[in-house]
């Protein structure tokens, strides 16, 4: 397809129309773009609503952003061209404060990417939207092979960061913490195959399948794919108030509803976890007051407890009242990257964590997500997922916990593995010994 701008042409096609597989279909055709986004909320409920189901594609030389100075331009050009589709790396975070990351990067994301759709697709509760340059699309997309379901066949995930060598970081964090230099610090790992050959839309939808997120989304920067199941909400605009929902708190689900249940009762009471949480509400209002009208911040939700296919999460909800005149940019550069993701105080522990860990984050601990024509947005926090170069062949996930002084550095790196295993299980793989 062509680059050139989207006409305001708009097909609407009914669901009852459409083939069963239709989303699956969509998004085959869609990742032969260089540029795709795709955004699925997996029919969840969510306080303040999941992601949009969107997908939008771009040809080579479509209008795009690569740094926070080039996005407000973008979001600011022709609006009514459509949604700005994309994502924030972790690395961002150089461009906002005296940081640098100079740790092992098998990844080579953009900083940060945003374009202008050539075409897009909106999924309405009984209709397909398709917006932009329509002509030959549905047909193109009913073309397409049914979505295959084979599982990859992968050799073990290796470490980037020894078991050993993790448990010693986690120990020695404890001892900043002891000595003032921060209060929590998110540690992470990185696991890794070399030389893989897989298909980045069927893996997609065996994470959906496996690892169903209100926040999930698949994104394509040419050679580059992102597969995410997050289901976190880093900072939405929804009107002029903007919402965060930070995730600290995890437990694994219970076998049978009574186990479950003493699971989630277990969460709701375990002092550790609480504080954890509390620190990044407390800090998550700090960054919001910074755009916020005087005196909006509110926290609606502390320790509010959500079940995933195999969690207990503990979610807390931040709102506030954006500044007149303020928009997304301003929203990166007060609470990016988000506090859920570092610890407090952030730019201490983003200092600390470029020390203990031995991979750049890439894309993980970053956003992916969208900017609507009237400047209300939603980005996700990116977690469990995989991140794939297809040039390469590199593939990699991580997972991370947050560290503080009460906590077992043993128990620590289970939870990382309890995190990796919807991972695992897609790519009917383990992590080397």
């Amino acid at each position: 397809m062509s680059a050139a701008a989207p006409s305001s042409t708009v097909l609407t096609v009914a669901l009852a129309d459409l083939p069963a597989d239709f989303r699956g279909r969509a998004l085959q055709w869609a990742a032969g773009f260089p540029h795709c986004a795709y955004f699925e909320p997996n029919g969840l409920e969510y306080p303040y609503g999941p992601f949009d189901r969107l997908l939008a594609v771009a040809a080579a030389g479509a209008e795009t952003a690569a740094s926070l100075a080039q996005l407000r331009p973008l979001l600011d050009r022709r609006p009514d061209l459509g949604p700005r589709c994309g994502f924030i790396t972790y690395e961002v975070k150089n461009d906002l404060e005296a940081l640098t990351s100079e740790n092992h990067d098998a990844l080579g994301w953009p900083q940060l990417h945003f374009f202008a759709p050539d075409t897009w697709l909106c999924w309405r509760p009984d209709a397909v939207e398709i917006h932009g340059q329509t002509a030959g699309v549905l047909p193109q997309i009913l073309a397409q092979p049914r979505p295959a379901g084979c599982a990859p066949q992968l050799p073990a995930m290796r470490p980037r960061l020894a078991k050993a060598d993790y448990l010693r970081a986690v120990a020695a964090i404890r001892e900043d913490i002891l000595n003032g230099e921060v209060y929590e610090l998110n540690l992470c790992q990185e696991f890794y195959a070399e030389n893989i050959v897989l298909d980045p839309v069927s893996v997609f939808w065996r994470l959906m399948e496996a690892s169903p997120a209100p926040f999930a989304g698949f994104i394509r920067w040419h050679d580059h794919f992102l597969l995410c199941a997050s289901p976190e909400r880093f900072l939405a605009r929804q009107g002029s108030q903007l919402v965060s929902q930070p995730i600290k708190g995890t437990i694994r689900r219970g076998a049978t509803p009574a186990e479950d249940a003493q699971q989630r009762h277990t969460l709701l009471h375990d002092e550790k976890e609480r504080a954890e949480n509390l620190m990044i509400v407390d800090l998550v209002r700090n960054d919001l007051a910074r755009v916020a009208q005087t005196g909006t911040v509110r926290v609606p939700e502390l320790f509010g407890l959500y079940p995933f296919r195999h969690l207990w999460q503990m979610i807390s909800t931040v709102t506030a009242e954006l500044r007149p005149g303020a928009d997304l940019v301003d929203g990166l550069r007060a609470a990016f990257p988000m506090g859920s993701m570092t610890g407090a105080p952030k730019v201490r522990a983003m200092q600390l964590i470029e020390q203990y860990e031995n991979s750049r984050r890439g894309l993980y601990s970053g956003s992916i997500g969208y900017v609507g024509p009237t400047g209300e947005f939603d980005l996700n926090v990116v977690i469990r997922s995989l991140q794939y170069r297809q040039d390469t062949g590199y593939l990699s996930f991580q997972v991370g916990s947050a560290i503080t002084y009460d906590s077992d550095p043993e128990r620590e790196y289970e939870e990382c593995l309890l995190k990796a295993k919807a991972l695992l299980e897609v790519l009917s793989t383990k992590i080397a010994e």
